[in-house]
C-alpha cells in the first residue's frame, strides 16, 4: 500500500458543488510539483525579538504580544519602531532559490495585525511605520524577476483589531464594542486587496488562526466561496475552516473547505490517505525572530525531513524569521545554502515526484515519479549506507520490490555503475563501499510499468515530530 493515496479535495458543502476533481487536480499540480517552499514570519514582533520589558519570554517570537500578556494598545506602539532598512526583497529571492525553494509563504498580516502592505483598511500597517515602503510589492517584484511563485499567509486571528473576538483575558477593551461579522467585512476587504492582482498572481493564500470558538464551519465555507469567487484558481489551505486537528494538520472526519493539509513540526508516519500535504516546520524554536533561541536544526537533518516528506507525497515549508533590520539570520542562510548544495546534484529525487510504494524501507527514503512509456523511477534516499563485505564490495537491498528493474545509477557520480541484480524477496543494487553523500545518497532505479511492492510485515515509520507551541492544549502559545 501507497504511503499516501491520489490527491482529493478537502473542500465540502457547498463549495464541493463547483469544484470538481479535474479543478482540484489541475489547481494543485504546481504544488506537487513544487514540494519545497520558505516560509517567512515577519512583523512588529521581530522588534523586541522575544524580549519584553528586559525580560526573555520563552518561546514568544511572533506570540510576544499573546505571551507576554501585553495591552494591545501598548503594543501597536512597535509600528513607530518598524524600519528594517536592511531589507532586501531580491537577497531573499536569492536565498530561497538557492536552496531549492520553488515558493515563497510570506506573513502579510499575523495574529498581531499589522499589515506587510499599504491597506487601505487600516492605519495599522507599513505604510504608517516610519519604513513606508511596501513590502509584498517589492517581494512580488523580485520573485518575478527570480521565478519564485509567491503566496500569502493571512492570520483570520487579530488580537489588535476592535472588532475581532473573543479578546485576551487581559484586553482592557470592552468586548461588547466589538462585532464580528464587521471585522469578517474588514478581512474580505483586505484578502481583496491581496489577490485582486495587486501583487501578481497568487497561488496560494495560507490561512491560519482558525481555532479559536468564535470562528465557526460555516464562516470558513463562506470566507473560502469568498476568496474563490475572486479567484477560482488559487489554493487554499484547510485552516480556511476547522479542518484540522491539532497539529496533525487534518481532521479527517468530515467535510472542510480547503486544499490540502498541513501538519505543523511533524511529519505524519504515512502521510495523509488520499490528501495532499505540506508541513511547515522552524529550524529553531520559533517562527519569529527570536534573540535568545539558538536551537537550531542541523543542515543534515532538515534535508533529512525533505526527503521524509517527500516521501509522503508532500511538502515541505521551511521557516525563515528575519530580523528587525530585515536581513534572514546567518544560521538560517548557512542551513538553506547546505540544502541548496544538496538539492544541485539530488533535486531530481524531490521536485514532481510522489508517494513511497513502501510502507517502510530499513536504511532511509523513497519517491517515484513516472517515466515516458510507462516506466517507473525510485529514487531511494540513503541515510544509514550499508557496510562493505569483508571482499570490499557492498550492496543496497530493496526488499518487496517485485517490478523488473532495467537500470540504476546514483545521482552525481559519473565513475561508478550500479547494476541490479534479482534477490529473493526483492534486488540488491551495487553501491560504493563509502556514502557518496554522507546526509543522504540517492540511487535511482528504473524499473518497468507501475511500482509492485509486496508489503512486508514491519511496523510504519515513526512520526518526526519538532515539539512546538499549540493552541489546541495550551492558550497562552500556538502554531505560526
Amino acid at each position: 500500500m501507497s504511503c499516501a493515496l491520489a490527491a482529493l479535495s478537502l473542500t465540502g458543502g457547498a463549495a464541493a458543488a463547483r469544484d470538481h476533481a479535474g479543478d482540484h487536480d489541475r489547481r494543485m499540480g504546481w504544488f506537487r510539483d513544487a514540494r519545497f517552499g520558505m516560509f517567512i514570519h515577519w512583523g512588529l514582533y521581530a522588534i523586541p525579538g522575544g524580549r519584553w520589558d528586559g525580560t526573555d519570554v520563552p518561546g514568544a517570537g511572533e506570540w510576544i504580544l499573546n505571551s507576554a500578556k501585553i495591552d494591545p494598545a501598548k503594543y501597536t506602539t512597535l509600528q513607530q519602531q518598524f524600519n528594517p532598512v536592511e531589507f532586501n526583497a531580491d537577497e531573499w529571492v536569492r536565498i530561497a532559490k538557492a536552496a531549492g525553494q520553488r515558493y515563497i509563504v510570506i506573513t502579510s498580516k499575523h495574529h498581531d495585525g499589522f499589515c506587510l502592505w499599504n491597506s487601505a483598511a487600516t492605519e495599522f500597517d507599513v505604510a504608517g511605520s516610519p519604513f513606508k515602503r511596501d513590502i509584498l510589492k517589492e517581494l512580488a517584484s523580485a520573485c518575478e524577476r527570480g521565478g519564485i511563485t509567491l503566496c500569502f499567509y493571512h492570520s483570520i486571528m487579530d488580537w489588535t483589531h476592535p472588532d475581532y473576538l473573543p479578546r485576551r483575558a487581559w484586553d482592557p477593551r470592552n468586548p461588547d464594542d466589538a462585532d464580528l461579522d464587521r471585522y469578517v467585512g474588514y478581512m474580505k476587504s483586505q484578502l481583496r486587496e491581496l489577490i485582486s492582482g495587486r501583487y501578481g498572481k497568487i497561488v496560494i493564500l495560507w490561512f491560519d488562526g482558525e481555532w479559536e470558538d468564535s470562528w465557526t464551519h460555516e464562516r470558513g465555507m463562506d470566507l473560502a466561496r469568498f476568496v474563490r469567487g475572486i479567484d477560482p484558481d488559487i489554493i487554499i489551505n484547510n485552516r480556511v475552516d476547522k479542518g484540522r486537528s491539532g497539529m496533525a494538520g487534518l481532521d479527517g472526519a468530515g467535510e472542510w473547505a480547503g486544499d490540502y493539509g498541513t501538519p505543523e513540526q511533524e511529519i505524519p508516519s504515512t502521510g495523509l490517505a488520499g490528501l495532499d500535504l505540506e508541513t511547515c516546520m522552524t529550524m529553531n524554536g520559533t517562527w519569529g525572530f527570536s534573540s535568545a533561541d539558538e536551537n537550531w536544526k542541523s543542515a543534515r537533518q532538515l534535508v533529512r525531513d525533505l526527503c521524509d516528506i517527500a516521501s509522503k507525497g508532500g511538502n515541505f515549508l521551511l521557516n525563515v524569521g528575519p530580523q528587525s533590520d530585515g536581513r534572514i539570520p546567518a544560521a538560517s542562510i548557512e542551513r538553506l545554502a547546505c540544502i541548496g548544495v544538496w538539492m544541485e546534484t539530488n533535486g531530481e529525487s524531490i521536485y514532481g515526484t510522489s508517494a513511497s510504494p513502501f510502507r517502510q524501507l530499513p536504511w532511509g527514503r523513497c519517491t517515484q515519479k513516472p517515466l515516458p512509456g510507462g516506466a517507473t523511477r525510485l529514487y531511494f534516499h540513503v541515510f544509514d549506507w550499508p557496510s562493505a563485505t569483508a571482499n570490499g564490495t557492498n550492496s543496497l537491498s530493496i526488499p518487496g520490490l517485485e517490478s523488473a528493474v532495467t537500470s540504476a545509477r546514483l545521482l552525481g557520480a559519473t565513475a561508478f555503475e550500479a547494476t541490479a541484480r534479482r534477490v529473493d524477496g526483492g534486488w540488491s543494487i551495487a553501491i560504493p563501499v563509502a556514502a557518496p553523500d554522507t546526509i543522504a545518497s540517492v540511487i535511482a532505479v528504473d524499473i518497468e510499468g507501475s511500482s509492485k511492492v509486496t508489503q512486508l510485515a514491519q511496523e510504519p515509520q515513526p512520526k518526526t515530530s519538532t515539539p512546538t507551541d499549540s493552541p489546541v492544549s495550551t492558550p497562552t502559545s500556538g502554531p505560526p
